[in-house]
């Protein structure tokens, strides 16, 4: 095995949660008395957080006030804590890949830009808590990714080093994200990554799913 831990983004990369981060941010846009979005235009807003995610939903034709930024968060979050999981499905391969990964013995951990409070209650409602060694938030460190500190707290929590670690996500910041802190970077193609298609530039590798991840690791 290249590697001794292993860290995995979780929106886009574990779970399909647009359908949930969707029907929120159209439950805060209705409340506010703004046009709703398609579940696809929702998706290409994913990536960095609830405050892009909503600043995003609220820009239509330029940045939205403050004050109503503010609000609009805070109604997403209540909104998001009541649909939370409710539709979000796994990839293909996720289960079984985690399985194999879980049976190699390295410590795993979940490094994701989702606010601790939803991060955990996903978990724990789709059976995954179980995996992890830790779970990094969006909130858990002063910076969320791309900035390398999510993942060197995740390494340090596990006892590993970020050059020992792979990282597994979906985007362009999971693969900043990790070539900031030193780890090598796989990115599974049938996320979000905001719209963008992932390119081999991008990332150490580009594997179909997190079973085609541990093969290569082990290579």
């Amino acid at each position: 095995m290249k590697f001794k831990s292993v860290t995995f983004d979780l929106d886009g990369t574990l779970l399909d949660t647009v359908a949930d981060l969707a029907e929120a941010s159209n439950r805060m846009l209705l409340e506010l008395g703004l046009p709703t979005y398609s579940e696809d235009e929702i998706r290409s807003f994913i990536g960095q957080g609830i405050a892009v995610l909503v600043e995003r939903c609220l820009s239509r034709d330029q940045p939205p006030a403050p004050a109503l930024l503010a609000e609009a968060i805070e109604c997403f979050k209540r909104h998001y804590a009541a649909v939370n999981g409710q539709k979000s499905a796994f990839f293909p391969g996720v289960m079984e890949g985690l399985q194999a990964w879980k049976a190699t013995g390295l410590p795993m951990g979940v490094v994701t830009n989702k606010a601790a409070i939803f991060t955990e209650a996903l978990l724990e409602r789709k059976g995954l808590a179980g995996f992890f060694a830790v779970v990094v938030s969006g909130d858990s460190t002063p910076h969320k990714k791309p900035h390398p500190e999510p993942l060197h707290h995740a390494c340090r929590a596990m006892g590993a080093t970020a050059s020992g670690n792979l990282h597994i996500g979906d985007s362009i910041h999971d693969m900043h994200a990790a070539r900031a802190a030193g780890s090598t970077g796989y990115c599974v193609p049938y996320g979000y990554n905001e719209g963008r298609a992932v390119r081999s530039e991008d990332c150490d590798a580009i594997v179909s799913d997190l079973l085609a991840a541990l093969e290569l690791a082990k290579g």
